[in-house]
């Protein structure tokens, strides 16, 4: 199938498609006339990489499920190396969310005494 079908039937872009195949997380051949043509397993594929994503990973975190990308990743049990990087993840988006939680508390103090002064 040809990118804009791919892109059809999982909901994805072909610049995001592009960009998976930049980062080596799917892969087409081309056709005679230069077009990318991909195999029916990119669609399960791309979902799968699409479910890692939304589950809130990187693409560089997604890259280190490659081997598994083409089974049915919502219903296996997450490997160790799996579980070691939501770990990660989670930590990386819990310091996020407190400087921004405290950068939130800082702007509404400061309100407080501008909007007193008024």
């Amino acid at each position: 199938m040809r990118i804009g079908e791919l892109a059809r039937r999982t909901g994805v872009s072909p610049r995001a498609l592009r960009h998976y195949e930049a980062a080596g997380l799917i892969t087409s051949t081309r056709a005679a006339n230069g077009y990318r043509v991909y195999g029916e397993d990119a669609v399960t594929r791309v979902s799968n990489i699409r479910y890692l994503l939304d589950a809130g990973l990187t693409l560089d975190d997604v890259s280190a499920f490659r081997s598994c990308l083409d089974g049915d990743m919502p219903s296996a049990p997450p490997s160790a190396r799996g579980l070691e990087i939501a770990r990660e993840r989670l930590a990386v988006l819990d310091a996020r969310i407190a400087a921004q939680t405290e950068a939130r508390n800082r702007l509404a103090r400061r309100l407080g005494v501008v909007s007193d002064r008024v």
